[in-house]
């Protein structure tokens, strides 16, 4: 059996938040796990209603429990956890009123600024108070347009601080995006950037203010929102009624926050699927289940606790902001980074990890391999001793990410890749720190979650690769899709492949030491000659190749079959010539076998990606194959889908 590289020292491990909530449910449920995490993971599985209760318990849930844990249902999603259950999701995230950060922010170009936990509440006080006064209620959608900033996490508090619901895009959306989104939902209030920048280049936000607000009539009222350090921009003219941010912020205004109490399945924030097939589905999510999922993966399996410091590279258009902002529920301070995550240095992100104490860091694989690929050697100029947890989602890490974090930036450190989704508001497959961390598997499955490995006919496999699957309800589930009459959409996009089990869209494996493998999109598995092959072992090896910047590899649909199309993006200096593709073939022949062996290999310029850096196979492939592209406005480059238009090559 493969070494692992990393397992927590045992004078630590009785100190964890596991080892304590192990012991939680020694004390209050007579069982005994010892330090076995898939005894916990066993339990917590076979005994829903109690093990989701003993999260509210431990995890010290301000609310209201009621007496249902669980409202069963024949059908999955239709199962409903703690019906009666009462809370509001910004009192337990507003657990501190001290002097002590709650935020930190840092732009690109090193403006930082910080809000206490006084202020913090001061804050969230007078915009709920606000915003109530212009009559936001329950159940009201509130849209965000914003850069990551304080400001967007202050609103996003302020709004279930009312109970109505959040929904936010990212400003690298184009105004198009923002109204595909948005003019689904019909919010009243707006909280729109008036800029931000990326790479040294500042873009307007403002002026695709007129063009939303032409499509989405719903909006009443408009919050205009100066980027931190920055001059305020020219308001774009309109008439709506329209208010400054910084004017709202009144030290007269109430400051006390009314909290309105909402049930444990009322809508708490709306999001969004990737849209790369169609029109983006409306995914709403309730107020407890987010709260319960986020609490256990932050402190039981991420180990978060009072005081941490939590950073995770995302933007507010992404589910990991709202897994972010989760933080502030374990009285953790979170930190916001907005911009170009290599601005002028490579290592930026990980000077402020070390200037700011960061114990949990979250980033992307393919972060990881930016800065694998330009020998960055974070360890040698930082001092990152408080760094405890490093985080990596958003697509599979491969064996070599692995050991370069090892390698590179810290030998005593948790590595947890972790895997989910939007649709979950959280992950499936995580880490914890009972057990070893092993090249290029995510640990383990998360606690009530009954995941699993599913075949074409429905049966568990083992060391396969399978689908993803989820076999029983959880609390994160969608509490519906919204405008979704009949069910029609949540039930095709989850129930239609396996009866009455949740089928997630991801292709995986469990390894023979329960770990997990990631193989990508299961919509976008290749399949030559009837046999499934996962994309992953082909970028493994074209990754560590000099002349390759970027890839992206389909399955083409060829003579009643499919061959493997490899596209890719050359560094400078380099030319796909006949020897670079046959060493390529090689390689791939070697390294993952000869039938993951491309049929063709095309040299590109620029390769399609979503807002939040993911490669859009099915995308590309549609467009080889002449079918036409939904929704553009998902991908952050959708231009780069042209040169995949007609090419010769492919039509012989």
């Amino acid at each position: 059996m493969e070494s692992y590289l990393w397992k927590i020292d045992k004078a630590k491990l009785g100190k964890t938040n596991l080892a304590l909530y192990s012991e939680y449910v020694r004390k209050n449920y007579k069982i005994n796990f010892g330090n076995d995490f898939n005894k916990i993971w066993k339990w917590s599985v076979d005994n829903p209603k109690i093990f989701w209760k003993s999260i509210w318990d431990f995890t010290k849930v301000k609310g209201d429990l009621g007496n249902i844990l669980l409202k069963k249902s024949d059908i999955f999603y239709k199962n409903r956890f703690f019906p009666d259950a009462k809370l509001n999701y910004a009192k337990n995230l507003l657990r501190k009123d001290d002097e002590k950060k709650s935020i930190i922010f840092i732009s690109e170009n090193g403006y930082k600024t910080d809000l206490s936990w006084k202020n913090l509440n001061l804050n969230v006080a007078q915009i709920s108070n606000w915003m109530k006064s212009i009559g936001i209620q329950k159940g009201d959608r509130v849209a965000a347009y914003l850069p990551n900033i304080p400001e967007t996490v202050i609103a996003y508090i302020s709004t279930s601080v009312l109970g109505a619901i959040w929904s936010s895009c990212s400003p690298d959306f184009g105004a198009l995006g923002v109204i595909e989104r948005f003019s689904q939902i019909n919010p009243k209030i707006l909280f729109i950037g008036d800029k931000y920048f990326y790479n040294g280049k500042k873009i307007n936000i403002l002026e695709r203010l007129s063009k939303i607000l032409n499509k989405i009539p719903s909006i009443q009222k408009i919050v205009i929102v100066t980027y931190p350090g920055t001059e305020v921009e020219k308001n774009s003219e309109t008439k709506i009624e329209t208010y400054n941010w910084h004017e709202l912020i009144n030290p007269k205004r109430k400051n006390k926050i009314r909290y309105m109490l909402s049930n444990f399945n009322d809508p708490l924030a709306i999001l969004y699927s990737s849209g790369t097939t169609g029109k983006p589905k409306c995914i709403c999510h309730g107020t407890g289940g987010v709260l319960l999922q986020h609490n256990k993966e932050l402190q039981i399996h991420s180990n978060v606790r009072d005081n941490d410091c939590v950073f995770y590279f995302t933007t507010c258009g992404w589910m990991m902001w709202n897994w972010l902002v989760g933080s502030l529920a374990s009285g953790a301070t979170i930190l916001l980074f907005d911009g170009f995550p290599m601005y002028k240095k490579d290592d930026l992100l990980f000077e402020i990890v070390s200037k700011e104490n960061v114990t949990l860091f979250g980033i992307s694989a393919k972060y990881i391999d930016a800065l694998k690929n330009n020998r960055v050697v974070p360890k040698n100029n930082h001092d990152l001793s408080k760094l405890k947890t490093i985080c990596s989602t958003g697509s599979p890490l491969s064996e070599d990410g692995f050991r370069y974090i090892y390698d590179k930036i810290k030998k005593d450190v948790h590595l947890s890749s972790i895997s989910g989704g939007t649709d979950i508001v959280s992950c499936f497959v995580l880490g914890n720190l009972f057990q070893p961390v092993y090249a290029g598997e995510i640990q383990n499955k998360g606690l009530g979650m009954d995941v699993d490995i599913f075949d074409e006919k429905g049966f568990s496999v083992q060391n396969t690769k399978g689908e993803l699957v989820c076999k029983k309800p959880f609390p994160s589930m969608p509490i519906k899709f919204w405008n979704d009459e009949g069910d029609k959409k949540y039930k095709s996009s989850y129930f239609k492949k396996y009866n009455n089990v949740w089928h997630h869209g991801d292709f995986a494996k469990i390894t023979d030491k329960g770990g997990f493998v990631i193989y990508g999109r299961s919509d976008t598995t290749l399949n030559p000659g009837g046999v499934r092959l996962g994309t992953s072992e082909i970028y493994s090896v074209v990754e560590k190749f000099d002349e390759i910047k970027e890839s992206i590899v389909i399955g083409q649909s060829w003579k009643n079959d499919i061959r493997i199309v490899l596209f890719v993006v050359l560094n400078p200096g380099f030319i796909l010539n006949e020897a670079t593709k046959n060493k390529l073939k090689k390689a791939i022949k070697v390294n993952a076998s000869p039938r993951h062996v491309p049929s063709k290999i095309i040299s590109i310029s620029d390769i399609p990606k979503t807002k939040n850096g993911k490669l859009v196979e099915l995308a590309v492939k549609q467009t080889v194959e002449g079918e036409v592209i939904k929704n553009l406005e998902a991908l952050a480059n959708p231009d780069s889908l042209k040169q995949f238009k007609n090419i010769k090559e492919l039509n012989e």
